[in-house]
């Protein structure tokens, strides 16, 4: 259906979409997720063009609407958008908002229109709210509106950017309900959201962006059970990081510590946790590690999830194979272990720190 071929959208100091190639099968749901800034609103508005491309091609049933004298205004006919802001005519009523573009863009009579308007507001769930005036709904109501005047059109992909972003939270469950219908009766749609639980819900396919890109694709039990990158493992868990790396005996742990306490104290971590987290870096790297090599290479990565309050420390070292439960330190040892909750090692042939310990810090 659509072919979007090494996309490219530049502007002066930044390229939010670099080089995507993908397809947009009949009948797919496509979630689009990832931190803010990675390009999913600039990747669907230049879907329909409402961005122009950089580079590349798109191609929509056999043409490129992007090729020069391509008739812009007829492809988006079939490429309806629903956007954060509703973007609904304040003069102009509820019905009178559906009917104006079917009228005057698809030639469709008065009765015509009326009567198809009539039929999507009663499928959102708005058929009272016929003759009632934007101003007068809520901004769920609005969004709904919003839904429907676009399958006025009769679309052939819908792309929704961001429809909740804007809705007060007790709003957000009734347009997402209009929406999962949708999902449900073989519409082929592209969803921007930061809504997990409701991407996962409703798609067949999700498009995790980052780094300029799509930067993992697949299945919502791919990317949200199993994500095989580190970036969408970090985003969908929500993890927050704190790395560092340790190369010398007289590295300033003070200094290390001050920086450690001030990113458990940003992201909320309790003190009985902060406490465990120090306890264990301070026993493996400095107790246990750090004698044990006369020039030390030790990177440490603290990973805590918002998403679950767990904490996992990843240290990796190099030199010979070495676990440090093999330690004759075993005071330090036996600290790190009443401390863990589960311990990991493994040696990882050929890579710079081949050695990697990832220790699951109890919590609360």
């Amino acid at each position: 259906m659509i072919e979007v071929r090494n996309l490219k959208k530049e502007y002066d100091s930044v390229t939010p979409v670099n080089d995507v190639s993908f397809d947009i099968n009949d009948g797919d749901v496509i979630a689009v997720i990832g931190p803010s800034g990675t390009g999913k609103s600039t990747l669907i508005r230049c879907i329909n063009l409402l961005e122009k491309p950089t580079g590349g091609k798109i191609i929509f049933n056999g043409e490129d609407i992007t090729a020069p004298g391509c008739d812009v205004k007829k492809a988006r006919q079939k490429i309806g958008m629903v956007f954060q802001s509703f973007n609904l005519f304040g003069h102009l009523t509820v019905i009178e908002n559906l009917m104006l573009a079917p009228m005057d863009l698809l030639g469709k009579s008065k009765q015509e229109a009326y009567d198809k308007g009539m039929e999507l507001l009663r499928r959102v769930g708005l058929g009272d709210k016929a003759l009632s005036y934007p101003d007068e709904l809520s901004g769920g109501q609005k969004q709904r509106v919003a839904i429907a005047r676009t399958l006025c059109m009769d679309p052939e992909v819908i792309l929704l950017d961001e429809p909740t972003s804007a809705l007060d939270p007790t709003m957000v469950s009734e347009v997402q309900s209009v929406i999962r219908d949708l999902s449900k009766s073989g519409k082929t749609m592209m969803i921007v959201t930061h809504e997990m639980n409701f991407a996962r819900a409703i798609s067949n396919r999700v498009f995790y962006m980052d780094e300029g890109g799509i930067y993992e694709e697949g299945t919502p039990e791919e990317i949200f059970e199993n994500p095989k990158k580190e970036l969408t493992r970090r985003f969908i868990r929500r993890l927050k990081v704190f790395e560092a790396e340790i190369d010398s005996r007289n590295y300033d742990f003070i200094g290390f510590g001050a920086e450690l306490d001030r990113y458990l104290l940003q992201n909320d971590v309790k003190s009985s946790d902060t406490y465990r987290i120090r306890l264990v870096i301070e026993e493996a790297v400095q107790q246990i590690l750090i004698p044990k090599y006369t020039e030390p290479d030790i990177h440490v990565t603290v990973e805590h999830s918002m998403q679950d309050g767990g904490t996992e420390i990843t240290i990796c070292y190099s030199g010979e194979r070495f676990d440090l439960r093999d330690t004759d330190n075993k005071l330090s040892l036996s600290m790190v272990e009443n401390t863990a909750e589960k311990i990991e090692y493994s040696f990882r042939e050929g890579e710079p720190r081949p050695n990697e310990v990832k220790i699951r810090v109890k919590k609360d």
